[in-house]
């Protein structure tokens, strides 16, 4: 069984009574649980916990960890992000959802700043399924859509997806590149646009298929030996005199 772990600063929830009304528990809980009617062992965690309740033992024991970020992204410690990045290097899926762009993870795991337009209106977003024979979007259709959403738009500042599975277009005429794929060392990574946190975005049936999906595709990451320097003598003989090497 594939083991998931979604991590949450879990703040709003505690501050804001209009998140709290769609999340009474957390965003971190609705999908969990939403990934428990699918078939994963699904598991949480959050900000304030001690190690932002990301030991080593935890990471140990997941296959994908999913992460939802906003206001608190510099609050994570850098002994955390080295652990999760080192996982991820490893074989962990991670997938990254919503205002996760911004996280210190998925900065470093992308190399940029991450960097987006938005506006908070409220408004339709139509995700069009752009690779519709990826493993993410079984089931999915040519495209579905959000009726209130905050909106994310280009210039988004990532390296180009190696595989891109959903492109958005929101009401107000913006386009974004909303579900990316990207391979880091031993580890699958998808981020998933969707999923502020004062809309029932992760309620929605289709949002909690992709993110299944999602998890399912990121477990399969590769169990070889994570990438290391590593002195290897040749595989055919090499006839020379010429020694040149440093020492």
């Amino acid at each position: 069984m594939t083991r998931a772990t979604v991590w949450n600063e879990f703040r709003h929830e505690r501050e804001h009574d209009q998140v709290a009304e769609i999340y009474p528990d957390g965003i971190h809980v609705t999908i969990a649980e939403a990934l428990e009617e699918r078939g994963i062992d699904a598991e949480t965690a959050t900000l304030d916990e001690p190690e932002h309740g990301l030991p080593e033992d935890t990471l140990d024991d997941t296959d994908v960890l999913l992460w939802w970020g906003h206001d608190a992204h510099e609050e994570v410690s850098e002994a955390v992000v080295d652990r999760v990045q080192d996982r991820v290097l490893a074989g962990m899926g991670l997938v990254v959802l919503h205002s996760g762009h911004f996280s210190k993870p998925f900065r470093r795991l992308m190399g940029t700043s991450g960097t987006l337009r938005w506006r908070e209106a409220a408004e339709t977003e139509r995700l069009w399924t752009v690779n519709p024979g990826h493993p993410i979007a079984d089931g999915v259709g040519e495209y579905f859509e959000v009726d209130e959403a905050e909106m994310y738009g280009e210039p988004f500042d990532i390296p180009a997806p190696d595989e891109l599975v959903f492109t958005s277009w929101f009401e107000g005429g913006e386009v974004f590149r909303s579900g990316c794929c990207f391979y880091r060392g031993n580890g699958r990574l998808f981020y998933f646009r969707p999923g502020h946190e004062t809309y029932p975005v992760y309620h929605d049936e289709t949002v909690q298929r992709v993110l299944g999906n999602a998890v399912e595709w990121a477990a399969d990451g590769s169990d070889a030996p994570a990438p290391g320097v590593e002195n290897v003598d040749p595989i055919e003989p090499i006839d020379t005199d010429d020694d040149r090497s440093v020492h």
